[in-house]
């Protein structure tokens, strides 16, 4: 098969990695409440694993995305593939909170981190053309986790107990994930020299790893996916406790979850068109506005329908906006290093998302009630559009023949 069509496998590859990964990782927000009732752990409790995971994350992203700048991505997924199933089939073992918390979080968080940076670097290395939509594609796959992991975790602990539950997911990934990850491949040659060549790197050619962490372009991405993931982790995470809450029976209540996921589908999709065609940094800032009133809105809703348009709109519109940091970062940032600056936005990204299972669940515990986390991510969400605001791409280089001209 040749690169042209290759590509395509790549991305295929990429979206199925990361839905296994990220779905396997966003089953514990379904498993919070019968995990709770099962050992008497704190729901505050049980929900900092998922902030320790994303803080595993944060830590590893930009050394997994550095190593796959070195090593190749392959190695990188096929390691944390290995990790992530193993470390679920522990957590489905744990006798204490403070074993699941280091498990699960920790190690599951760290492993996960292997996929989303290396993946999304790989991808921008294999297209010149049409790279937003396959980006928006990978993520799309990934996207898929809350329409098929959550209903799957669902079932399961319906009819299983979470242990069981959980390892059923840990056996699932594994059988999926190991034998995917050796269709993962290194851009080819070819494709990275004519990108240099037809000055695609323009005057940042040149640039160091050094000087573009230090970069006003790099910092401000960072700041942005930091406050916009800050802004939908508490409502992804906690949704669907706050339906139940409202009387939504478990299962109802996880489907807020699988619409919110296939209308993420569609944003992501649509964004990365819309970006093409608009300017991603234009589309990024619109949307991270419509994103703070969408958190906001779940406020207002006690209904299942009401979740479900509430949950469309925030998940089309959340979802969508994440594939353009990647685009982002490949329009100002050299390929060479695509590896380390996205797992560097990765990272602020999983910093952000740590924050909302914690806070979620200690303003639950603490006011019986999630409206002020909604209230929260509305604030947090307007911070995140003034942010993005003022970033400032670097000038459009010429390309080489015309610079010669």
């Amino acid at each position: 098969m040749n690169a042209s069509s290759y590509r395509w496998v790549i991305v295929a590859a990429g979206g199925l990695l990361g839905c296994l990964a990220i779905g396997a990782m966003f089953s514990l927000p379904v498993f919070l409440l019968p995990i709770s009732r099962d050992t008497g752990w704190s729901v505050t409790g049980i929900s900092s694993a998922m902030t320790i995971g994303f803080l595993a994350m944060a830590l590893a992203s930009m050394v997994w995305g550095t190593l796959s700048d070195r090593w190749g991505p392959r190695i990188i997924v096929l390691t944390g593939s290995v990790i992530l199933t193993a470390s679920l089939a522990l957590a489905s073992r744990a006798t204490s909170l403070v074993e699941f918390q280091l498990v699960f979080g920790l190690v599951v968080g760290g492993a996960t981190a292997a996929i989303f940076a290396p993946m999304m670097a790989c991808v921008t290395g294999w297209f010149d053309t049409r790279r937003s939509l396959a980006v928006s594609l990978v993520s799309a796959g990934m996207g898929m986790a809350p329409m098929t992991m959550s209903p799957l975790a669902a079932w399961l602990v319906s009819v299983y107990d979470w242990r069981t539950s959980m390892l059923i997911i840990a056996a699932l990934a594994a059988a999926i994930m190991i034998p995917v990850s050796f269709l993962v491949r290194s851009p080819p040659v070819e494709e990275r020299e004519s990108t240099i060549a037809s000055g695609d790197e323009g005057p940042r050619s040149g640039m160091t790893v050094a000087q573009a962490v230090r970069s006003p372009q790099f910092i401000v991405l960072l700041l942005t996916n930091f406050f916009c993931c800050a802004t939908h982790s508490g409502p992804i995470f906690h949704t669907v406790s706050y339906a139940v809450s409202c009387g939504i029976p478990l299962i109802a209540a996880v489907s807020i979850y699988s619409v919110e996921g296939l209308a993420g589908m569609g944003g992501r999709v649509a964004f990365g068109l819309l970006g093409d065609r608009f300017g991603a940094k234009r589309i990024l800032v619109i949307g991270l506005l419509i994103q703070a009133f969408g958190a906001l809105a779940y406020v207002f809703v006690r209904e299942l329908s009401a979740f479900y348009a509430v949950a469309a709109l925030f998940g089309f519109i959340y979802a969508g906006v994440m594939p353009l940091y990647a685009v982002l970062a490949r329009e100002n940032f050299p390929q060479r290093m695509m590896g380390t600056v996205i797992g560097g936005t990765a990272m602020a990204g999983s910093l952000g998302m740590a924050t909302g299972p914690v806070a979620g669940g200690l303003i639950y515990d603490t006011f019986a009630t999630y409206s002020w986390l909604y209230i929260g991510a509305w604030g947090i969400g307007i911070g995140a559009f003034l942010i993005a605001m003022t970033f400032r791409p670097f000038p459009k280089a010429q390309p080489a023949f015309a610079q010669a001209a």
